[in-house]
């Protein structure tokens, strides 16, 4: 899949002040973390979850992602929902 020419390149970044060098150093560390173990790991057990479950490649033009509970079982949730808690203990940081 191609990469997204229009990543970065909302208004909104211009609001946060981000020097070049700064996103730089963002997409090198990205680029380090995705090559891990552990990321591809887990890219590889959400992948079959989707694949056993169906929704590979579906549910996400329906604006839908697997979500891990806190009981280890993975379930269907809005992927803004899912993708946007980024909190401490799964406790979302949105007020």
């Amino acid at each position: 899949m191609a990469a997204n020419k229009n990543a970065g390149k909302h208004p909104s970044y211009d609001k946060l002040n981000w020097s070049p060098s700064s996103i730089q150093r963002k997409k090198a560390y990205d680029k380090k973390y995705n090559e891990s173990k552990d990321a591809k790991d887990h890219r590889v057990e959400l992948n079959r979850a989707n694949r056993q479950a169906g929704t590979y490649g579906k549910m996400t033009k329906m604006g839908k992602d697997r979500s891990h509970t806190k009981d280890g079982k993975m379930v269907l949730e809005s992927s803004s929902s899912n993708r946007g808690r980024n909190g401490q203990n799964g406790k979302s940081t949105k007020k």
